[in-house]
Parts: structure tokens; C-alpha cells; sequence
């Protein structure tokens, strides 16, 4: 039987690594490809315990101390080692008023971010750092009746397939996983990146998104509007830093919940070292928030390939989903009838 290797016994390890990527960051000499531009291919992941938000009472501290991020890592490492201790066989039934939600998910499914990678020698306390409070702007006057008027004109969520998520349809990945903006989400949180002279390919394992970034000077030279999933993307070179700027997204996709006709994001790609992409991104929509907000993320490399994720191949729940919608309102109109003939 193989020994159990503690999470934490990694720990240690974990700071060093990322304090050694910040100590010899200026010895890092950025690689090339052989048609001359910076090289940002590997396989990478963003998994990381760096919140997206910061917590309202950091107010506006940005970095941890190395003190500070030791305990963090040791908290989300101990929570996963608690959650996967075995069971007592002889446990008592628990009460049936204390049954927990089931959830969709179990620890086995999961594969959560234990480790806080460091951006410019900072173990940064949010991925979200501009305004300085690490939080999203607030939305502008009138958002609220603006989504309220939108939810009601959309389909039914039990009426047919488009009522339900794009995530849940296997269309494109949850939880913006696939950007932009690229947040980490509970598993899968891996991307590799490809590229060739005028094109760079992120291809994220979360639904098997690939978003391919046009190098150009210019969007759409002859004026096209290219609507795409996950936006239409188009990069440039300055120095060393890869800056995308997206627009124009598919009408059904959402970022946050909010609709994205007016979005732009703009995201920066930079080598901080051999394992590491510091991956930068601004979000700008003036019909939706008060403010542009902006924020980075670590990508770090990892040496597992980026598997095909088989999205509803067999997975009949759609099936089942709507098949029980219709149950149900075959239910409800015979009850229906049977009231009107009594």
C-alpha cells in the first residue's frame, strides 16, 4: 500500500519556489521563438489560493508577508486534508433535518488552488489590484432594471436546451475559465498555449476551448464584425509582452452575469521566469461599470499534459432535465382538468 504524502509536507517547498522565482527574476532571460517573437508555449494553469476579489477588511493592502501567505497555503492545504480523511465506518445516521446539500461535485472531482504564486516578488492578496481596494467597481445607475428587463424577454429555463447555462451545455467553459478574462476555477484550471508566426492559440482544458489571437496591426481591415464565443481577439507585440485586446462576443455570452455587447478586455502575457507567465488583464464596459478595474494573474508551467475534456459524451442530463420539466407540466394539467371536471 503507497504512504500517504501529506499536503502540507510540501508546503516549505511551495514558498521557496515562489520566493526563488522572485529573487532571480532579473537573471531571467526572456526565451524566442525562431520567427523572433517572445516564446509563451508550455502548459500552464492558473490555480492558485489568490482570491479574485480581495476581502473587504484588507481594505486596500495588496501583498501578503511570507509569514502571512505561509498560513494561507496552510489553511487551504489542511481543509483538503480534512475533507479527505476517511469516514467512520460505525458513524451514527445523522439526523434527517441535518443532512447537508449533496452539491454536484466531491473532493475527488476537485482540484483546487493550495499554493499563492508570487507577481513581481508579491504574494498579492487578489488578483484585482486597480481601484486599490482590490474589489470590482460598482455597477452604473440603472444596471439593475436593465437586467431585470433582460431575464425576462430570455427562454424559460425548463423550456428547451437554450434556457439552460452554456456551461451546463457544454458550449464553452464555466466560470469564464476561458477567458477573457482567464479566472481559475475548482478543477481544470489548465491551458496550454500554442503558437505559430502571426497567431498564438490558448487552448484551456475546461470544455475544450480554443481561443486563437490574430497578431495584426489592425481588428478588420475591411471592417467585418467577427462575433465569436469567447470574443475576437487581436494581439501585438510591445517588447517583450504579448497585449490582447478583445471585442465583439457571441450575443449569448455573459462575463459576471452582465452582457457583453460593450465589453472590452485587454490582457498582457509576459515571461516572469522558466515556470511562470505573468498574465495581466483590464476590463473595460462603461454601460456596466463605473469604472475600468484591472488585475494579474500567475500562470504557472506544470508538466502534465492538458487532457481532452469529453464534455457530455453519454450525459444524458439534458435529456433527463427536460424530460422532467415535462413530466412535471403533464402533472400540473392533469391536476388541472381533473379540478375542472370535479
Amino acid at each position: 500500500m503507497k504512504p500517504r504524502i501529506s499536503l502540507l509536507s510540501v508546503l516549505s517547498a511551495s514558498i521557496t519556489l515562489s520566493l526563488a522565482s522572485a529573487s532571480f527574476g532579473q537573471e531571467f532571460q526572456t526565451p524566442y521563438t525562431e520567427w523572433g517573437v517572445p516564446d509563451l508555449q508550455g502548459n500552464w494553469k492558473n490555480a492558485t489560493v489568490m482570491p479574485f476579489e480581495r476581502p473587504s477588511e484588507l481594505g486596500t493592502k495588496q501583498a501578503y508577508t511570507e509569514e502571512e501567505a505561509m498560513l494561507l497555503e496552510k489553511q487551504a492545504q489542511q481543509a483538503v486534508e480534512e475533507d479527505n480523511e476517511p469516514l467512520d465506518p460505525n458513524r451514527p445516521a445523522p439526523a434527517l433535518e441535518a443532512l447537508p446539500p449533496v452539491g454536484n461535485y466531491d473532493l475527488f472531482w476537485t482540484d483546487r488552488g493550495m499554493f499563492l504564486p508570487t507577481i513581481d516578488g508579491e504574494f498579492r492578496t487578489s488578483a484585482i489590484i486597480d481601484p486599490p481596494n482590490g474589489r470590482i467597481p460598482e455597477r452604473v445607475a440603472g444596471f439593475r432594471e436593465r437586467m431585470q428587463e433582460l431575464r425576462a424577454n430570455r427562454p424559460d429555463r425548463n423550456a428547451g436546451p437554450e434556457g439552460r447555462g452554456l456551461g451546463e451545455r457544454c458550449l464553452v467553459a464555466f466560470g469564464n475559465s476561458s477567458g477573457p478574462v482567464m479566472t481559475p476555477v475548482m478543477y481544470n484550471s489548465h491551458m496550454q498555449i500554442v503558437q505559430s508566426p502571426g497567431y498564438v492559440n490558448i487552448i484551456v482544458e475546461m470544455a475544450h476551448d480554443s481561443r486563437i489571437i490574430k497578431i495584426a496591426d489592425e481588428r478588420n481591415p475591411a471592417g467585418e464584425v467577427h462575433q465569436k464565443w469567447m470574443g475576437d481577439s487581436i494581439g501585438r507585440w510591445e517588447g517583450d509582452t504579448l497585449v490582447v485586446e478583445t471585442k465583439n462576443y457571441n450575443p449569448w455570452i455573459t462575463y459576471r452575469g452582465a452582457p457583453t455587447e460593450n465589453l472590452t478586455v485587454i490582457e498582457t502575457f509576459k515571461r516572469g521566469a522558466n515556470n511562470k507567465i505573468i498574465y495581466g488583464f483590464t476590463v473595460d464596459d462603461p454601460t456596466v461599470y463605473s469604472a475600468q478595474w484591472s488585475g494579474a494573474y500567475p500562470l504557472s508551467r506544470m508538466d502534465e499534459p492538458v487532457y481532452e475534456y469529453a464534455c457530455h459524451e453519454g450525459n444524458y442530463g439534458i435529456i433527463g432535465i427536460l424530460a422532467g420539466a415535462r413530466r412535471l407540466e403533464a402533472m400540473e394539467r392533469d391536476g388541472v382538468e381533473r379540478a375542472i371536471e370535479q
